[in-house]
């Protein structure tokens, strides 16, 4: 299976702009650039793509491994914090949080935490990050 974005970039990097396009539509022509990466303008950018991701494949690879202990999740809610830090003359992706909380009837804790470490150690996103992961589950009763 491979899927395909695409990005297109006009000008510098300060004043030039750009647009980002998914194959499946779910983004089309979506603008990024400079002040919507670092001045919180509105608009996406690298990183939150990367985030939303990260929180949708764990959030999927969750949901099969409590399958596979025969538990189907209510509600799984993940969220990706992606921290951006200077590194020498660029920049680099340095951490990821997921922050978990999931509503799994008859899951007790011990299992529902070593199965929310499995599948942050096994999704596919987190296997091609080179980032410290770490995550925070709560599940909820």
């Amino acid at each position: 299976m491979k899927k395909t974005a695409s990005a297109v970039w006009q000008g510098d990097l300060k004043s030039g702009k750009g647009t980002i396009s998914t194959q499946s539509g779910a983004l089309k022509d979506n603008p990024y650039g400079f002040n919507t990466r670092f001045e919180g303008a509105p608009g996406t950018n690298p990183e939150e793509l990367i985030g939303a991701a990260h929180a949708g494949c764990f959030s999927m690879a969750l949901s099969m491994m409590l399958g596979q202990a025969g538990l189907t999740a209510e509600r799984i809610d993940t969220t990706a914090e992606v921290t951006l830090d200077k590194d020498g003359e660029g920049f680099s992706i340095t951490a990821i949080a997921l922050t978990l909380k999931a509503k799994v009837p008859g899951a007790d804790d011990n299992q529902f935490q070593q199965i929310a470490n499995q599948a942050k150690e096994g999704c596919p996103v987190s296997k091609v990050l080179n980032a410290q992961i770490s995550l925070s589950a709560t599940l909820e009763s």
